[in-house]
């Protein structure tokens, strides 16, 4: 809101009333701070609460004083959360360390002031009264402010501002990044937050009454911002936002690009595409984009959107680009990176900076996800943190207890329910098809979902509601380009007309398989339906997700789970929560006591407890699940596990577990796990039985406050020119060095260098810097504390003891693998848990 020339000198005019309200458009109190800033020599503001909306209005005023060298103090309060994390991290994003901004910070008594100074030569000013820093308060709101003159007033005035500076100074904690991040995790959007929000929208309506829309971050966007330029600032080349649905990801990959020229944006369904590239040119209307999917295959654009199946081929990566083709990339529902197509275009394409977007990373399909994006993790905001913040609706989850089902009848094979026979069981299951009916009625929804197992069975759903009189249809993939028969022709919608007659009404019910998981907007959606079992922790939050948008009228989403003696389907409970499934705890001792997000609710049938008991009285303990857990990843991956494949695909309960019992940890000396189950080809393993492998045990459990040791063991298993065949039996400094800056110069890694405060004092170090800190550190420890097994050795930084010839010989590959994977996994380990200590 910025005033043209002649509203300015209007605004001079009335600057000297001493009583400004909000009843009249040229009373705002906006307008006497937007010309007191203008003329400021020093800025101070104390109110007990900011809002995005104010910070967004008086932020170019600000700005422009700072580009004069005006000094700006700001002192907020944080009692009762009403100050928006965003309109911090906004100040922070654009102002930066020039401000200086604080938290009032004595919990014995409350905080209310409102008051603006501006510092001039010849006469100062503060404007006290009841205006807090909103859009509303600082315009049409009925507030009333009391303008005093260090000249007029000067007694009043002096009493004023001696009282701020003993309340910044004595009474205040400065909001530091660490500080402000802390209050960002832990906010809780308020009661009065509703009220003041709709005050807010009014505001923002008159605003853009008659005006272009205008496209700008807002909310946790603006918290991400800040975080991902942070992270880049610090030497990220990469990074994974994690961000429950609704918070708009893709508008935030679209103004995290701008910096960038050239852009490309890979998600695996055109429909998302779609909908990514209007949100890109919402936000950049001037540059040229196109699509590279199935019939299209533009190419020399500034915003180009692929298709994961036409972009994913090492041809056509070569043919049509090359490696520097693009500046910014985002991989769309990053969890799926692991995949080979999102890894050939991954491998392919060097960007400036690697996006990853998701709302459900977990570990899975045989790698870290983490790993690829360097385990940089900017920002990271949960469902529960979504909802607590007003973000999404809350949920009312009811778990109905459905013993129509004998799922332990049913083949589980590789960590799925055979699809063919989930259908058997629920076609024609009148008493399961009543209790589904009799449950939706009971809620009366308008837009419903149901997730179902297959087609027949989404089709079966759709004609059997539609026969009890609720207007039903199924949407699913149709990859055969056949006519339509039977319930298909009947019920069958694509995906597009099936969210046009959801949304409109002319249909109540929708029957999904696989198809609204993930990158589809129903907001509208406000009862779902999970009609098979949970498997997998990524699906339930994505299809929970699909009903948890913010829409007119809705005030939360109620989901009804017809839960029966399936495997894991206590696993809501934790989905729900946050939190980790506890190895040891009963679910049904903690079903009331897991903390769920603010307003939700979460009934469970009693019949559904006793049944959850019920199964976990022969739940494995201790080493029985940790052997469990190893045949079940040794199963789904139809090979013997390395440490690096166990580690990504336990479930994370177990490893938590193995964690804290050390003796239980197959980490710790796998290969003695491995030969106790006679799950280890010893034929292969001439060096079982000797003192080689105590070395292997050595590495596993050597201790790790730092990551220094990782590089110089690294460079054992490392060649000049590429891979070896087995150990180098002694490492030379150069050796040492190349490893050594290969691992500290990928993504932050450099923070862990003693001495290094920023990623120039890393850059700056020479190569002398390094041997010292090499040789001090990792080189001396493992001297000292490496069994013998690690010796000097002229002409080389660091050896192995002769005796470890014959191993190599002998051993080779075999043995050689088996020290890759132990550090890998060591590498993997340390960084996954400086991100959980850290998340």
């Amino acid at each position: 809101m910025n005033i043209d020339v002649n509203e300015l000198e209007v605004m001079e005019d009335i600057a000297s009333l001493a009583v400004v309200t909000g009843e009249k458009k040229e009373k705002y109190l906006f307008w006497q701070l937007e010309i007191s800033m203008a003329h400021a020599k020093r800025i101070d503001l104390i109110v007990s609460f900011l809002m995005e909306s104010g910070v967004k209005m008086l932020l170019p005023q600000l700005k422009q004083a700072q580009k004069r060298g005006v000094p700006i103090r700001i002192l907020t309060g944080n009692y009762l959360g009403i100050t928006q994390p965003s309109a911090l991290y906004l100040l922070r994003s654009e102002l930066g360390d020039q401000i200086d901004l604080r938290f009032y910070a004595d919990s014995h008594r409350s905080f209310h002031p409102k008051a603006y100074f501006f510092h001039a030569d010849k006469e100062s000013r503060v404007f006290i009264g009841s205006s807090n820093i909103s859009r509303s308060a600082l315009t049409s709101g009925i507030e009333w402010n009391y303008c005093l003159s260090s000249v007029v007033d000067k007694q009043a005035f002096d009493q004023f501002y001696a009282s701020f500076e003993d309340l910044f100074y004595n009474k205040s904690v400065e909001i530091t990044d660490t500080v402000l991040k802390k209050y960002a995790k832990s906010w809780v959007r308020p009661a009065v937050a509703k009220d003041l929000a709709r005050y807010e929208k009014q505001g923002e309506e008159e605003k853009q009454s008659g005006l272009k829309q205008e496209y700008q971050p807002r909310g946790v966007q603006i918290e991400a911002l800040y975080e991902l330029e942070k992270s880049r600032k610090e030497g990220a080349e990469k990074g994974i936002v994690h961000a429950a649905t609704g918070i708009g990801k893709t508008y935030l990959a679209a103004f995290d690009s701008l910096p960038y020229k050239r852009v490309l944006f890979v998600a695996h369904r055109e429909e998302i595409l779609r909908q990514a590239a209007e949100a890109f040119h919402n936000v950049r209307p001037d540059d040229s984009y196109g699509f590279f999917t199935g019939d299209k295959k533009d190419a020399d654009v500034d915003l180009l959107f692929a298709s994961v199946a036409s972009l994913g081929k090492e041809e056509v990566l070569k043919e049509k680009f090359s490696t520097d083709s693009f500046e910014y990339i985002v991989m769309d529902e990053c969890h799926h990176s692991t995949a080979d197509q999102y890894q050939k275009i991954l491998d392919f394409f060097h960007p400036a900076y690697l996006l990853g977007l998701t709302a459900t990373p977990e570990r899975m399909d045989g790698r870290s996800v983490y790993e690829l994006y360097d385990f940089e993790v900017p920002y990271e905001i949960t469902l529960k943190e979504a909802v607590n913040r007003g973000v999404l609706v809350p949920f009312h989850y009811y778990g109905i207890m459905d013993d129509t089902v004998d799922y332990s009848a049913l083949h589980f094979v590789r960590g799925h329910y055979e699809e063919s026979e989930l259908t058997a069981a629920y076609l024609e299951n009148t008493k399961r098809d009543q209790l589904i009916l009799g449950y939706f009625r009971k809620y009366h929804p308008k837009h419903a979902l149901g997730f179902c197992c297959s087609r027949q069975h989404a089709l079966y759903m759709a004609r059997f509601f539609s026969e009890s009189g609720v207007a039903a249809g199924a949407v699913y993939s149709r990859e055969d380009n056949t006519e339509n028969e039977g319930d298909e022709k009947t019920y069958w919608l694509d995906r597009i007309e099936a969210v046009k007659k959801l949304e409109s009404g002319e249909i109540q019910a929708l029957f999904c398989v696989d198809m609204f998981n993930e990158g589809v907007d129903i907001p509208v959606v406000d009862l779902v339906m999970f009609l098979r079992p949970t498997e997998s922790p990524i699906i339930f939050l994505q299809q929970l997700g699909r009903g948890l948008r913010k829409a007119p009228g809705k005030e939360y989403l109620t989901v009804l789970d017809f839960a029966g003696n399936y495997r894991q389907a206590n696993l809501a409970l934790y989905l729900l929560s946050g939190e980790t499934a506890n190895f040891h705890a009963s679910t049904a001792d903690v079903a009331l006591t897991l903390p769920y997000p603010q307003d939700c609710i979460v009934d469970f049938d009693l019949k559904l407890i006793d049944l959850f008991r019920k199964m976990e009285e022969g739940k494995r303990k201790g080493h029985d699940a940790v052997v469990h857990e190893y045949y079940r990843v040794k199963e789904l991956l139809q090979h013997v596990p390395t440490r690096v494949e166990l580690f990504t695909h336990m479930d994370e309960a177990v490893y938590q577990y193995c964690l804290k019992e050390a003796k239980e940890n197959p980490f710790r000396h796998y290969v003695m796990f491995r030969s106790a189950l006679g799950d280890l080809e010893k034929e292969k393993c001439a060096w079982i039985g000797t003192d080689a492998e105590d070395f292997l045990e050595l590495i596993e459990q050597t201790s790790m406050q730092k990551s220094y040791k990782m590089p110089v063991l690294s460079a054992f298993c490392e060649a000049d020119g590429g891979s070896v065949d087995s150990l180098k039996m002694a490492v030379t400094e150069s050796d040492v060095l190349r490893s050594w800056k290969k691992f500290y110069q990928t993504g932050k890694n450099w923070k862990d260098v003693n001495k290094c405060k920023t990623k120039a004092d890393f850059e700056n170090m020479t190569d002398k810097d390094h041997l010292q800190n090499i040789t001090k550190n990792p080189v001396n420890f493992l001297k000292q504390s490496g069994k013998g097994f690690f010796v000097d050795k002229k002409g080389y930084l660091i050896a192995l003891k002769d005796e470890m010839q014959a191993v190599l010989q002998e051993g080779g590959m075999k043995f050689a693998d088996e020290v890759k994977d132990i550090v890998q996994y060591r590498v993997l380990e340390y960084y996954w848990k400086r991100y959980r200590d850290k998340a």
